[in-house]
């Protein structure tokens, strides 16, 4: 496996056992979806070691005392990009209640390998964007092309890079690569970095097409 600065790569017992069933052709959807979700709820509780903390008196049954806690006025994002990146959705939700879900819709150009976009629910504008703290998710990270296109829309409103992460499954390299070409400094989580991309832009070994697997429309 290739060495990134800036990848975190997950690699517990936990995650190893579900990357496996996630992978193999004969795992059903259903069965896909589970080890997926496993996953991401280990991938989000890394990523959220970033968050703010602060104190916050509070009583127990038996004492009153100061209890460490995220940040109330930060504003929590997670931003899927669709529509693989839902599997996140239900996880980051029940792990993060506090944080909103930003949809980003895009699909991949089968010639030019390019992100296309058909929907994108961001805010225009981001006051106080050093308190904005950003998670986007997408199982593979193939070229990179739509994570780098996510990336951009938020770095453009003026959130700090170190306050935004890309969070994924599998990774490749060449869309490690390209994603830290634009952005050396930007933080990616994944369970695992792949052999190479082939010459369909898909991951070796992978697990083949992630939406299809996930929702089954094999």
């Amino acid at each position: 496996m290739t060495n990134f600065c800036n990848v975190r790569v997950i690699s517990n017992p936990v995650v190893l056992l579900n990357l496996c069933k996630m992978r193999d052709k004969n795992t059903d959807a259903q069965g896909v979806r589970i080890a997926t979700r496993k996953i991401t709820r280990c991938l989000l509780y890394e990523a959220s070691k970033n968050l703010p903390l602060v104190e916050k008196e509070i009583s127990t049954p038996i004492a009153t005392f100061k209890a460490k806690t995220v940040d109330e006025n930060i504003n929590l994002i997670i931003s899927p990009i669709l529509r693989a990146g839902l599997i996140f959705t239900d996880e980051a939700i029940d792990i993060l209640p506090q944080a909103t879900i930003r949809h980003l819709g895009m699909y991949r150009d089968e010639k030019t390998l390019k992100p296309v976009w058909y929907y994108n629910k961001v805010p225009l504008e981001a006051p106080e964007p050093e308190k904005f703290y950003v998670y986007i998710t997408d199982p593979m990270l193939a070229t990179g092309n739509s994570l780098l296109g996510a990336i951009e829309l938020y770095v453009n409103k003026g959130i700090p890079i170190k306050n935004i992460k890309c969070i994924c499954i599998i990774a490749a390299p060449e869309g490690i690569k390209n994603i830290q070409s634009h952005y050396p400094d930007i933080e990616i989580i994944t369970a695992a970095i792949d052999e190479k991309l082939n010459d369909k832009g898909y991951i070796v070994p992978g697990m083949g097409d992630a939406g299809d697997r996930i929702f089954n429309t094999l």
